[in-house]
């Protein structure tokens, strides 16, 4: 039987949920039946390496704007690798689809990892376009479908909703890496929130940096320690909010370490995994740390609550409130009881509902053109 090749298009691999989707594909897919090919419409970024032994990475850069009316040159990119399947992924899809569909591509699938909302008026007009050259849609969460049928998609039954998963092997409960604490600065004894992401406006850090000023003004000696909050990862919201750590006095106290590769040991660092999104797909993040035996206190967006599940649905704020979120955090570190509790229910819930190889065997029959 003929290798099926499948062609993901991204704007660049680097190690952004929208990524670790990607790579968990190309890695997992059986490699007697499917091709894998990754195309990147700028750089490779800092994740391709880590995919090279699974995928034959490809790269296109051309004139954006003139580009985004007639993608010449991205088309002949397409017509010389000749996939069966291209798989775009947000940020490219009017791009890719329009040179998929010129170059003659059997098959187009699309996944939105998340949308603004509510959606812009360019959103809606763009990507509208792309949705009616796309054969299968894919939306990460019910609440995305929702969204995207309100807003974009001509015809509802072209969504499927694939729900993302994780390695719940690589991603469980251990014990604390002392040494690791130390090189991340954390100090002694200080209870850890921390967040693993791309630093984007729509992620909200603003709100939560806001909320831990407050956080820390309302701590009291008797309650120990203050706490300490830990972003891991990079984006375009670096710089600004470098510039609100120093404005709200918390140097000492909120720290950007960057990316890294080994999440899976700094999630079990946190006391409790925070996200103040304006709006999500299903965050792999929020799955990963759940996974690690991490409570969970996020924004009530997009799929987090049917991530958390009934049983963690006290542990849900709502977007945009700076108050509510500090009180939430306030709420899980001092009880430690009921936090423990509530991290095992984590851990539970992940491993029911958010298995990977599920994951990996809806897109095998969407690739195949089963559903």
């Amino acid at each position: 039987m003929r290798r099926l090749r499948i062609l993901h298009v991204v704007h660049k691999l680097d190690y952004g949920g929208l990524e670790r989707l990607v790579a968990a594909l190309v890695q997992r897919l059986a490699p007697d039946r499917y091709e894998s090919h990754i195309l990147t419409l700028s750089e490779f970024g800092r994740f391709a390496e880590d995919l090279v032994p699974y995928a034959r990475l490809h790269q296109h850069r051309s004139l954006p704007h003139l580009s985004m009316l007639w993608p010449r040159g991205l088309i002949r990119t397409l017509r010389a690798l000749a996939p069966d399947v291209v798989h775009t992924h947000s940020g490219v899809w009017y791009k890719a689809s329009l040179a998929a569909r010129r170059a003659g591509v059997p098959r187009l699938v699309h996944t939105d990892h998340g949308r603004p909302y509510p959606d812009s008026f360019r959103g809606r007009l763009i990507d509208g376009l792309a949705a009616r050259r796309t054969d299968v849609i894919v939306a990460v969460s019910d609440a995305l479908r929702r969204q995207m049928v309100e807003t974009l998609v001509p015809r509802p039954p072209r969504i499927r909703v694939v729900v993302n998963g994780i390695d719940t092997r690589r991603f469980r409960p251990r014990s604390v890496n002392g040494s690791l604490r130390a090189e991340l600065g954390l100090p002694a004894g200080a209870p850890v929130i921390g967040s693993i992401g791309r630093l984007d406006p729509i992620k909200g850090y603003d709100v939560m940096l806001q909320a831990f000023a407050l956080l820390r003004v309302g701590w009291n000696d008797d309650q120990g320690a203050p706490p300490t909050l830990l972003l891991v990862g990079d984006g375009p919201d670096h710089a600004r909010l470098a510039a609100l750590i120093e404005r709200h006095g918390l140097r000492d106290a909120a720290r950007l370490v960057g990316w890294r590769k080994d999440v899976e040991q700094v999630y079990p660092v946190f006391d409790v995994f925070t996200l103040s999104s304006w709006s999500e797909g299903t965050s792999l993040g929020l799955l990963e740390a759940m996974s690690c035996g991490v409570c969970p206190v996020v924004t009530a967006v997009g799929g987090s609550p049917a991530a958390l599940g009934d049983r963690l649905q006290h542990r849900l704020v709502p977007p945009g409130d700076a108050t509510a979120l500090a009180a939430a955090w306030r709420d899980a570190l001092r009880d430690c009881d009921r936090r423990a509790v509530d991290a095992a229910a984590a851990r539970e819930r992940v491993a029911g509902a958010f298995d990977l190889d599920a994951l990996v065997r809806e897109y095998e029959r969407i690739y195949r053109g089963d559903s």
